[in-house]
């Protein structure tokens, strides 16, 4: 039996893959959750091309089975219907108005180090990104250390988490802003934000008009970079609401554009920071930057020293989701977001459309990708816009913004949770491969409510299920479902 996303972790994603354009295309389709447009690509090569998209494939373990990926796709239980439409013939427009901008899609590549220069942001806007936070322009001497990233990973390639040591922006900073001007003039239709960052209010404010005068859509002031050379920047000043407060007025009273200051998860909530925000007159709010941390590879330092530096990648998505919360699901900052006071950019391990969804879903007009672009590419923005098309289709939604904070109301207290009623767990026998993975789990991590003869079927105690569902989390099959959700068993 083929675990299909399993299966495509395995793919390498290769630069002109020599298994052909068709099949890698959709790999990388499956691989990025979008099953509409890998269903359908699949369906159209015929045995003879997979047989030799197999046999060119060059992994270093053993071939990528396609052949059992169509099958396995083409039988999905949960695959969409309507898979005949690879193109985006047909589908929902993904515009959205941010910061009273009208943005083509909400994919925008975040401020770091996959926009440092002409180029990049180019071919970033050429493949379908609606724009770019560029990266933060100062007037500090920008000194970088080598090597300054390091993961970590799951097994084989992806990263779960990356920690990174870079800084700002290592050129001039009007070499930078002379960038910022080209790209307005060559891609009017898309939204060039400077980010900057100041030591001082006339630097700040000397460094926002200039934004400005490069034709910039807006401005986003860094407060969050973790690892800066010098202190009083970056999270120093996200640490301090008092300083959001000051550096956000001297800037919204100096330039006309949006200011979109950007938060750092570096504090226990981001509500006073934010509040600042509002007070200080921002249009909006981008969140979240790194996350301070350590990592202890041995061959990623400086002469084998270790450092506080930033962590993002897939790890650092709850914790971004839950400070955007804390936001969207203030009454003053929600109310300010509906009547298009300020809006929110989330940032924080979006890798596939569904993570963009999430935060759509808790009231953010925006997204930003980083760390997955530093691993996969620019490429990703086809199955990021597709994805989410299909979605909207298959929902019948044909405007972006009726997604935006739904979820909202559904986020409640743990206070609020029914604690009267339980869900059991439920295997489903024909995909169980008794590995057991479930009942060592149960025995050492849960509650002793799975039992495991000799038969290798693991059977579920009910007098002793808590309805916890650990079993069915380290289930590598998929094996274990939900049964109807009843009342608690009386003890």
């Amino acid at each position: 039996m083929l675990h299909v996303k399993e299966e495509v972790a395995r793919c390498l994603l290769c630069a002109d893959a020599p298994c052909g354009q068709k099949a890698a295309r959709a790999l990388r389709a499956l691989r990025f959750d979008n099953l509409w447009t890998a269903g359908e690509l699949l369906s159209q090569l015929n045995d003879a091309e997979i047989a030799a998209a197999e046999a060119a494939c060059i992994h270093y373990d053993k071939p990528i089975r396609i052949a059992e990926l169509r099958s396995a796709t083409a039988a999905l239980k949960d695959r969409p219907t309507d898979c005949k439409t690879a193109n985006a013939e047909g589908l929902p427009s993904l515009e959205l108005n941010f910061c009273d901008m009208v943005c083509e899609n909400p994919f925008f590549l975040a401020s770091s180090a996959v926009c440092t220069n002409y180029d990049m942001v180019a071919r970033a806007l050429e493949a379908g990104w609606a724009g770019v936070f560029y990266k933060t322009i100062c007037k500090q001497d920008i000194r970088e250390v080598s090597p300054r990233f390091d993961a970590v990973k799951n097994e084989g390639s992806s990263f779960v988490g990356f920690r990174n040591m870079e800084q700002l922006s290592e050129n001039p900073y009007q070499e930078d802003f002379d960038i910022l001007r080209r790209l307005k003039v060559n891609y009017p239709t898309k939204r060039i934000i400077a980010s900057i960052m100041g030591q001082t209010e006339e630097e700040w404010i000397e460094l926002a008009k200039m934004a400005e005068d490069a034709g910039c859509d807006a401005v986003e002031l860094n407060f969050s970079c973790p690892q800066m050379r010098l202190t009083g920047l970056g999270s120093d000043i996200g640490q301090n609401p008092e300083l959001v407060l000051a550096y956000t007025a001297f800037v919204v009273s100096a330039v006309k554009i949006p200011v979109i200051p950007k938060m750092t998860p570096n504090v226990q909530s981001l509500d006073k920071a934010s509040m600042a925000c509002y007070f200080g007159g921002a249009k909006g709010i981008s969140a979240i930057n790194t996350i301070k941390s350590i990592t202890m590879s041995h061959d990623a330092e400086v002469s084998d020293k270790k450092t506080v530096s930033g962590y993002s990648g897939k790890a650092v998505k709850p914790i971004a989701l839950r400070m955007i919360h804390e936001m969207t699901g203030n009454p003053i900052l929600r109310k300010a977001g509906i009547e298009k006071h300020m809006d929110i950019s989330g940032i924080g391990g979006i890798e596939t459309w569904r993570d963009a969804l999430e935060f759509i879903q808790l009231g953010c007009r925006n997204v930003q990708v980083c760390t997955a672009v530093m691993q996969y590419g620019y490429r990703i923005i086809d199955d990021l816009k597709l994805g989410l098309q299909h979605y909207m289709k298959e929902r019948g939604i044909v405007e972006l913004k009726k997604l935006v904070g739904e979820e909202i109301p559904n986020i409640v207290m743990p206070s609020d949770l029914d604690r009267e009623t339980m869900i059991f767990p439920k295997v489903d026998r024909d995909k169980c491969i008794g590995c057991g993975r479930c009942y060592i789990s149960c025995m050492d991590g849960g509650h002793q409510a799975i039992t495991f003869g000799e038969d290798r079927k693991p059977r579920i105690v009910g007098t002793k299920c808590v309805g916890c569902h650990l079993c069915r989390l380290v289930c590598p099959t998929g094996a274990i479902g939900q049964a109807k959700r009843m009342p608690k068993p009386q003890k």
